[in-house]
C-alpha cells in the first residue's frame, strides 16, 4: 500500500515538473528559427548624428525617459551621464529622475544636469508610485508632450544610439517594446549565473515568442510604451511588480509587445547571495500575485481566443528553472538508488531540460568557464526554496536590492 501511494506521489510530482520543462523545451526549439520580420531593418543609427531623419527617412519621435531611483546613490549619476551622451536630437527627448530617499549630495549633482529631478516623498515606496508621480507631473504641463515613454532602472546603461535605434522600431508601428537587457558585470559566480539566466529568459520568453507571432514578456526596464497608452494605464498599477501588471493590461487589450534583440540595455547583475535571495523573493512574490490577478480573466481570454493572455498566465505558474534542474536531478539520483524502475522518466526529464537550456543559451555563453559556475547553483536554489516560506501574496511593499558600486 505504501509503495502504491509513493508511486502516485512520484508520478504527480513528475507531471508537475514536466509541464514547466515542456514549456521551456517548446520555446527553446522555436528559438532555432528566425522571425520573418527580423530581417535587418534600415536604421538611421549608421548615419552621423543630426542626419538620421534625412538619410534613413525616419520621423524623429519624442521620448520621455524615466529613471525611478530608490536609494540608488551608487549608480544613478553614472547612468544619467552615460544617457546624456545620446546622439539623438536633444530637443526630441527629455530625461527625468524620480529621486526617492536619495542623499542630498546625489540630488545636488543630479540637479546640475539638463534633466528634470523629481523628489517625491512616499510613506511606502514602490516603482509604480514613482512612475505615477512622474507621469502626473508631466501630464500637468501642457508644454511637455511626448510620443513615447522609456523606463530604465537606475543602474541601466545604454549606448549613444539607443534612442535612434528605438525610434526606428517605433516607426514600424510598435506601441510596446522590450529592449534586450543584458549583463554589464560578470565579477563573480552569482553575477555570471544571473546573467546567463537572463539571456535564457530573453530567448524563451521574448525572442522565441516573437518568432511565432506572440508577444514578448516584459522585464521591468528597457521598456518603451506609447505615451498616451501608458498615461492612461499607469494609474492602474498597484503592486511591487509593475512590469507584470503592465503585461496583463497589454494582453487584455491585445497590444503586441516587440522584443528588440539588437537594442541592448546593460544591467548590473546581483553579486552576492543576500541580494540574490531578495531579488528572487520579489520575483516569486510577484509571480504569485500576478497569477492570482490574471486567473479571473482566463475564461474570457479562452472565449475570445486571447492566446497571449493565456500564455502569460501560464508563465506565472512555471517553476523556476534553477529549481527544476536541482529537483529533477535529485529525484533521478534518489530513485536510481531506491527504485531504479521509477528513475528513467526523471533522467529523461533532466536530460530534456539540460538540452533545452543549452539551446536557449546564446552561443557566446557556451563556455567551460560558464558551466564551471554551476557548482554554485545548489546554494542559490536552497535560497530560493527558503523563499517559498516567505512569500506573502498580499505584500505590496518594494523589496529593494542594493548595488555594490
Amino acid at each position: 500500500m505504501i509503495w502504491h501511494v509513493l508511486h502516485i506521489i512520484d508520478i504527480l510530482l513528475w507531471v508537475i515538473m514536466a509541464a514547466s520543462v515542456m514549456y521551456a523545451a517548446f520555446f527553446a526549439f522555436v528559438s532555432l528559427f528566425s522571425h520573418p520580420n527580423n530581417s535587418k531593418r534600415t536604421s538611421p543609427s549608421s548615419t552621423s548624428a543630426g542626419k538620421s531623419s534625412l538619410s534613413g527617412g525616419f520621423r524623429e519621435a519624442s521620448f520621455l525617459v524615466l529613471y525611478p531611483a530608490y536609494h540608488e546613490d551608487k549608480v544613478i549619476i553614472h547612468s544619467v551621464q552615460q544617457f546624456l551622451q545620446s546622439d539623438y536630437p536633444k530637443d526630441k527627448y527629455h530625461l527625468a529622475v524620480i529621486s526617492d530617499h536619495m542623499e542630498d549630495t546625489t540630488n545636488a549633482q543630479l540637479g546640475s544636469f539638463p534633466i528634470t529631478l523629481l523628489q517625491p516623498t512616499f510613506e511606502k515606496s514602490s516603482k509604480a508610485k514613482a512612475l505615477q508621480y512622474a507621469i502626473d507631473f508631466f501630464d500637468s504641463r501642457d508644454e511637455k508632450t511626448f510620443d513615447y515613454v522609456v523606463i530604465l532602472d537606475a543602474d541601466n546603461v545604454v549606448r549613444p544610439d539607443f534612442l535612434t535605434q528605438l525610434n526606428a522600431s517605433c516607426e514600424q508601428g510598435h506601441r510596446a517594446i522590450q529592449c534586450h537587457r543584458c549583463a554589464k558585470n560578470s565579477d563573480n559566480d552569482i553575477a555570471v549565473l544571473d546573467g546567463v539566466s537572463e539571456e535564457i529568459n530573453n530567448t524563451l520568453f521574448r525572442r522565441a515568442h516573437n518568432v511565432i507571432g506572440m508577444s514578448s514578456a516584459l522585464i521591468g526596464s528597457g521598456m518603451c510604451f506609447d505615451f498616451k497608452w501608458f498615461k492612461e494605464h499607469v494609474t492602474l498599477l498597484s503592486s511591487a511588480v509593475e512590469d507584470r501588471e503592465l503585461e496583463a493590461l497589454l494582453m487584455k487589450e491585445k497590444v503586441y509587445v516587440k522584443f528588440e534583440n539588437d537594442i541592448p540595455v546593460f544591467d548590473e547583475k546581483v553579486s552576492n547571495s543576500d541580494n540574490f535571495q531578495r531579488q528572487r523573493l520579489r520575483w516569486m512574490t510577484g509571480q504569485v500575485q500576478t497569477l492570482l490577478l490574471m486567473l479571473p480573466y482566463i475564461p474570457k481570454a479562452i472565449v475570445t481566443g486571447n492566446i497571449n493572455y493565456i500564455d502569460k498566465t501560464i508563465q506565472q505558474a512555471l517553476i523556476p528553472r534553477s529549481m527544476l534542474l536541482v529537483i529533477t536531478l535529485a529525484m533521478a539520483i534518489l530513485l536510481s538508488a531506491c527504485v531504479s524502475v521509477w528513475c528513467f522518466k526523471w533522467w529523461l526529464l533532466f536530460g530534456l531540460l539540460c538540452l533545452s537550456l543549452f539551446v536557449a543559451m546564446p552561443s557566446a555563453l557556451r563556455r567551460r568557464s560558464v558551466f564551471s559556475r554551476l557548482t554554485y547553483l545548489p546554494r542559490l536554489v536552497w535560497r530560493m526554496i527558503t523563499n517559498l516560506f516567505k512569500i506573502n501574496h498580499k505584500n505590496k511593499e518594494f523589496i529593494h536590492t542594493t548595488h555594490n558600486k
